[in-house]
């Protein structure tokens, strides 16, 4: 399968560092496939702290030569169910700020309630548009049976590692948080789809057309 060029790319996340985590390869690989596309990334927890940095460092370098537009929340990270409406008024923002040609976000069998909750609004709020929902690998055991995969080059490999480890020091202690982490699940994922690496997306609807449409 080869993807249309895309024109406008939506990424959505519960936290400063989901995006760079789940699908860092591809983003990358896909602004620099479209020169100037635009990127517009809705984070809805982590305003006004230094995870917000963190995340509009990562974000420009992830999507370097895109028109990037980052919008960070400051919703209670790991309550943001009790702020679902507020969420939802969010995302449907991100929607009505333009048509993307494709959404990227948390994958639906995401056992972090953060996740999940946004993963629930993005499949809700976006009925017309491709979306992706990468996975994420942490204490739950969610990682999902994925059948979309994106494989990725060595040199785009090692370039989401290095984003991942220099611009989120304030998650290098937690216990996932390593570059053999990241690197094995992309391996594992390359295995599937007889590739080196690749990263892997849940994606809940596939439209086929066939011939000529009006």
């Amino acid at each position: 399968m080869i993807l249309e060029p895309i024109r406008h790319l939506a990424l959505v996340a519960a936290h400063c560092d989901d995006i760079a985590i789940g699908a860092g390869a591809t983003v990358r690989m896909l602004c620099q496939a479209n020169p100037g596309m635009r990127v517009t990334a809705l984070v809805l927890t982590g305003a006004g702290t230094v995870r917000e940095d963190e995340e509009r460092a990562a974000l420009a370098e992830l999507c370097a030569g895109a028109a990037l537009e980052v919008g960070i929340a400051g919703f209670p990270d790991n309550r943001l169910p009790g702020s679902w409406a507020e969420a939802k008024n969010a995302v449907m923002a991100l929607r009505e700020a333009g048509n993307p040609d494709l959404v990227i976000g948390p994958q639906p069998g995401d056992m972090h309630q953060d996740h999940r909750l946004v993963a629930e609004l993005t499949a809700q709020l976006f009925r017309s548009q491709p979306v992706w929902g990468y996975e994420i690998a942490k204490y739950e055991s969610d990682l999902p049976a994925t059948s979309t995969f994106v494989p990725v080059s060595e040199s785009a490999v090692r370039a989401k590692i290095d984003v991942i480890t220099r611009h989120y020091p304030s998650q290098a202690d937690h216990p996932w948080f390593d570059a053999e982490a990241f690197t094995a699940l992309m391996r594992l994922r390359g295995v599937q789809c007889h590739q080196r690496y690749a990263e892997a997306f849940v994606v809940p609807t596939t439209v086929v057309k066939i011939g000529v449409h009006e």
